[in-house]
């Protein structure tokens, strides 16, 4: 009888409402798989941002590592150095060896090694075996340090696009040779890490898609002519809102009822309703704050297609979710989203920062009701085909498994 599998699940911000979605449906996937998942968080969330019953569930059990007491910091780390002197040297000049130059670089590098062993520490005394880490940048880079300093195993979820604009400050070749295994979320995503992996190591790159659960969205029947556009995510430059206001700018013209929907919020926030104003487009774009997840399919329901004019992205659960509730998508052909819209068939795929396109693809789905239910079930179909959470899971699970067994 094989003994239980006992894991932690890290990322930097694990309670933050974007990556906890996506992250907290894994992890509630892989207790019921019978896997005793420990779930660690560099850093918490102001309360504003926990907007929904699940994110307070999750934070009485999840472990913290910041702030952190000079005592508790000491204790772990003296615990790690004395059962093994070696090793914790070892771990050391590891986290030298992959610095980023200069004195702020080693400055961080120090930080992100007094935080690996606070996770060293816990991982231990939770009698865990596999640490596996969300995200590339920072929390990788204490996950690889952790695994050093205490022994186990570490793998990490590799999302990008963040972590391939600046792949030599985040070694990102450390990370993928050290690694049991890498989930990449698309095969354009796993493509990039094969660029920093040796050959021999492309074996341990695989393709598990962050899914959703179709059944808990309910499809959406679209009848007349369609009115409301929803966007969901950070509102940021690199979302492309800029371009989405000037589309709506377009669009408005020919279409004066139409109604765009910008639900969450971000840096550039007081920005989006300024520029809306300008365009004389006050009235008809609502910035709605952070969203729980009941409030978000709420929005799905109500909304007749949804936009993202992105210039760089994974491959967007907000995208998926919008699919799963039978929303015909216009999105910009980047990354790993042609992997999961399918031009013409699920939504339509435009060039990124093209104002006009986007707009002359929203109005083909405004005015055309038949063309968004076909549409529409076709991206149900195509989530519940390959972008299920329970059957990702299942490969998670199995390359766990295969970890601790060899």
């Amino acid at each position: 009888m094989s003994r239980e599998l006992r894991i932690a699940y890290m990322t930097g911000e694990y309670l933050r409402i974007s990556p906890f979605v996506f992250i907290h449906r894994e992890v509630t996937a892989l207790r019921q798989a019978g896997i005793h998942v420990e779930t660690i968080s560099v850093r918490g969330i102001s309360e504003e941002e926990c907007v929904s019953t699940q994110q307070r569930e999750e934070q009485k059990t999840t472990h913290m590592l910041l702030p952190c007491s000079p005592w508790r910091l000491a204790a772990a780390h003296g615990r790690l150095k004395f059962s093994s002197p070696r090793r914790y040297l070892r771990a050391f000049a590891l986290a030298m060896k992959t610095r980023t130059p200069g004195r702020k670089g080693f400055f961080y590098q120090l930080a992100y090694f007094l935080e690996a062993g606070l996770v060293a520490d816990l991982v231990r005394r939770h009698g865990l075996t596999h640490l596996h880490n969300h995200l590339g940048d920072s929390s990788c880079t204490v996950a690889m340090l952790a695994a050093e300093l205490g022994g186990f195993t570490f793998s990490f979820t590799l999302h990008g696009p963040g972590i391939f604009f600046e792949p030599y400050r985040w070694r990102l070749d450390a990370k993928l040779a050290r690694a049991a295994f890498v989930c990449c979320i698309s095969h354009f995503c796993r493509s990039q890490a094969m660029l920093w992996t040796a050959p021999e190591r492309w074996n341990r790159l695989h393709v598990v898609h962050c899914g959703v659960e179709p059944e808990s969205y309910t499809q959406r029947q679209h009848e007349g002519a369609g009115k409301e556009l929803l966007f969901i995510g950070r509102l940021t430059a690199a979302k492309g809102i800029p371009i989405l206001l000037e589309s709506m700018d377009l669009l408005h013209k020919s279409h004066p009822g139409v109604h765009l929907v910008l639900a969450g919020d971000g840096p550039d926030r007081d920005w989006v309703v300024s520029r809306a104003a300008e365009l004389g487009l006050r009235d008809c774009v609502e910035v709605t704050g952070f969203l729980s997840p009941d409030s978000v399919k709420e929005r799905l329901l109500q909304a007749d297609v949804f936009v993202m004019a992105s210039f760089a992205e994974g491959v967007p659960a907000v995208l998926m979710e919008a699919m799963a509730s039978g929303l015909p998508v216009v999105a910009t052909r980047i990354a790993g989203i042609p992997e999961l819209v399918e031009d013409g068939v699920s939504g339509f795929l435009v060039p990124p920062g093209d104002a006009s396109s986007l707009a002359d693809r929203m109005r083909t789905l405004l005015d055309n009701p038949d063309l968004r239910n076909r549409m529409g079930a076709a991206g149900r179909a195509k989530i519940e085909r390959e972008f299920d959470t329970r059957q990702e899971v299942a490969k998670i699970a199995a390359l766990l498994r295969m970890t601790q067994s060899g």
